[in-house]
């Protein structure tokens, strides 16, 4: 079914556009900083396979942290429960999400939850596979799934950069794995981590997988579970509990749906029990979150009365 224009939204997008200009593109990370500072556009999936959008919705761009949602769940699948909660935490951090202090302070050396970058690489050195292009291709596959498009890929040259550029995440990791936290090749796990991170697509096929953690995990346009209930209810709670960054609280006031951004300038948004919300603005404010995504987003809540709260 064809994406349609709505004008109800094409309203919100330029008047939250309005904000972009306080905004700065991620151009710590080289080929992030290319991005047009004054894009947005959103798109909503239905569960009956409806959606409407605003914007030019076909632009791709890269998952950034995004992304750890959809690891978590994975790793989930994988180990279960008490294997990763036992490794990384489940406590909300008023931390930027790069920072390392809290895991100075912690005894042992453990990530307080999973949507900061130290709780992130751990959920990813938990992917299963005996290299890191058979990890990758797992996760990409499970993303593949989400979507419903198995064009899905990833972004050589935004991973590339990251990679070049971690030197902040290169000292987690060692930190990690000083304390025992991981124990694989810290090259290994940030090739994979970066890989991860630029993940691509456009906010149609986001929108898809937000819906799909709305729907706890039922992928409605084919009838198939892809994860468990109880893991896509976990992965709703941290979005809504950490899932933008050190500004989750306010974001949970002002809008209170579930959502994870990513310095790339993409937000997905969950509805509980009725829809998926893709959107990009790459400019970011100084949290790291799309800005006028957050005004668009606050704007779609207070008039269309979506906050869970």
């Amino acid at each position: 079914m064809p994406c349609q224009s709505s004008n109800e939204l094409k309203i919100l997008v330029n008047e939250a556009r309005n904000c972009a200009k306080e905004g700065k593109v991620a151009d710590y990370i080289p080929e992030l900083g290319k991005a047009n500072s004054s894009d947005l556009s959103i798109a909503i999936y239905y569960p009956d396979g409806k959606c409407i959008s605003a914007g030019d919705i076909n632009k791709k761009f890269t998952l950034q942290s995004i992304s750890k949602v959809i690891s978590l769940a994975l790793v989930l699948k994988d180990r279960g429960f008490p294997y990763v909660f036992k490794r990384v935490g489940m406590e909300p951090t008023g931390d930027p999400f790069n920072s390392i202090a809290k895991l100075e302070t912690m005894t042992p050396a453990k990530p307080l939850n999973p949507m900061i970058n130290a709780g992130a690489l751990v959920v990813t050195h938990m992917i299963a596979g005996n290299s890191v292009e058979e990890r990758f291709n797992r996760l990409l596959g499970f993303i593949r799934e989400l979507t419903g498009n198995t064009h899905t890929g990833y972004n050589e040259k935004v991973a590339s950069s990251e990679f070049e550029t971690a030197d902040l995440n290169r000292a987690l990791c060692y930190f990690l794995k000083q304390h025992k936290t991981i124990n694989e090749d810290v090259e290994s796990l940030l090739d994979l981590y970066t890989k991860q991170c630029a993940v691509e697509m456009n906010c149609l096929d986001l929108a898809r997988i937000g819906m799909i953690f709305a729907m706890d995990g039922i992928d409605p346009v084919n009838g198939k579970q892809i994860m468990p209930e109880k893991i896509a209810r976990i992965c709703k709670t941290f979005m809504v509990t950490c899932g933008m960054y050190n500004a989750s609280g306010e974001f949970a006031i002002k809008i209170g749906i579930p959502a994870k951004s990513g310095v790339s300038g993409g937000i997905m948004g969950a509805v509980p029990g009725k829809f998926g919300i893709g959107i990009f603005g790459p400019a970011l404010d100084d949290k790291g979150n799309s800005i006028a995504g957050i005004r668009l987003l606050e704007l779609l809540s207070r008039n269309y009365d979506l906050s869970m709260f």
